[in-house]
């Protein structure tokens, strides 16, 4: 497992955008003025409301500085950033904010399925690349399963990345019954006492309704397959759309109940505040966030690593 402050500098990394759009102009804020006032509420929410976090989410975050700034009397503006962080803090964590682990795996389930799921070009590939790199390097063995065979080269994408990381990958022809490959990657799993299988799934079809039935026979199958199976779903989401991530986690967990959020390209954008509103809005954890494009880059989310990251330059107390 990473340490902590190996992980806090990669966050900072990562977070540079969303960073400089959110504490970075928190801090511009509080220089402006003296005092916690309704004027500098009102342009706090201006600012979390660019940074992504959604109004909602906003909303619920102000509300309690507000009734924090009344009952504890905070008056000086300097103050601000230390209860926005501490905020920011306690709302991960109330709603599934997961300490530096990922996915942990029990002992009594092996082969340990994971069903990775997503719309194309969100970063699903090199996603099940990094995972399986992950988990290789924990002293895993690990079986991906390509069930994407709709997409042209999507096998072959996937075989570069399984190599990379250094584990076997299961496939058959483009066209094949993706259900089908599904089966065959957990039979080979459970034959050659794998300890994680990684299943790859198709992002787009000829229509969202065919995709989505698609991925509820694929979990049917896994599930006759091994009783219990998948035991995760991951939803692979890009950080760069912001909002519209909300919209696909609700569509895809209606179909195969997701069960955890990768966020990728967050070190592209200025817009990571949608990690909160994922947190507060729709109550699934976020189990990694990527950071950058190196095979290790996949980073285990980390509430008190993600919080630091945003407010590097305020007090270092954890939230």
């Amino acid at each position: 497992m990473m340490v902590f402050s190996e992980t806090l500098q990669k966050f900072k990394s990562g977070l540079a955008k969303t960073r400089d759009s959110l504490f970075g102009k928190v801090t511009q804020l509080v220089r402006s003025k003296s005092v916690i006032d309704e004027e500098m509420l009102e342009r706090l929410e201006e600012i979390l409301i660019s940074a992504d976090v959604g109004v909602g989410t906003t909303m619920v975050i102000l509300d309690n500085i507000k009734n924090r700034v009344k009952q504890e009397r905070y008056e000086s503006s300097e103050q601000l950033s230390v209860l926005l962080k501490d905020e920011i803090g306690r709302l991960l964590q109330a709603n599934g904010g997961a300490p530096a682990n990922g996915i942990r795996l029990p002992d009594s389930v092996r082969p340990y399925v994971v069903m990775v799921v997503g719309v194309n070009g969100v970063g699903k590939t090199t996603t099940i690349g990094k995972l399986a790199h992950n988990f290789r390097s924990a002293g895993l063995k690990v079986v991906v399963g390509a069930a994407d065979t709709f997409r042209a080269a999507a096998n072959e994408q996937l075989e570069i990345w399984a190599q990379r990381a250094g584990v076997e990958m299961i496939q058959q022809s483009r066209g094949a019954d993706p259900a089908a490959v599904a089966f065959d990657s957990l039979s080979s799993a459970i034959a050659k006492q794998a300890d994680v299988v990684i299943i790859d799934t198709a992002g787009r079809l000829h229509t969202k309704i065919n995709l989505m039935d698609e991925l509820k026979k694929i979990k049917r199958v896994l599930d006759k397959r091994m009783p219990g199976a998948p035991h995760e779903v991951l939803l692979v989401l890009d950080a760069t759309t912001g909002q519209n991530t909300l919209q696909q986690v609700r569509q895809f967990t209606t179909a195969v109940e997701v069960t955890g959020l990768v966020l990728t390209k967050l070190d592209g954008t200025a817009k990571g505040g949608v990690v909160l509103a994922i947190s507060n809005e729709l109550k699934i954890p976020v189990r990694f966030i990527g950071v950058g494009e190196q095979i290790d880059d996949l980073q285990p989310f980390d509430r008190r690593a993600f919080v630091n990251a945003l407010f590097e330059s305020s007090p270092t107390e954890s939230p």
